[in-house]
């Protein structure tokens, strides 16, 4: 199932988990992005969204986490 064209961004990845919900807020970034990973992980997994979406959504949060 893919919902999102093109994840490009971050904003791209939070958007795609808050059609399924999820919308995460952690004082801490690293938390932020420890949970993404885990919840993008969760929907991966119950195939409700395509391997091509894991992978770009994981290289995103991947990248931002190098950022900061």
């Amino acid at each position: 199932m893919t919902l999102i064209h093109e994840i490009n961004t971050f904003y791209d990845v939070q958007q795609l988990l808050k059609k399924f919900g999820f919308i995460i807020y952690f004082k801490d970034k690293n938390d932020v992005y420890e949970m993404m990973e885990q919840e993008l992980h969760s929907l991966y997994s119950y195939n409700l969204i395509s391997k091509d979406d894991y992978i770009k959504s994981k290289l995103v949060i991947s990248q931002r986490k190098n950022e900061h």
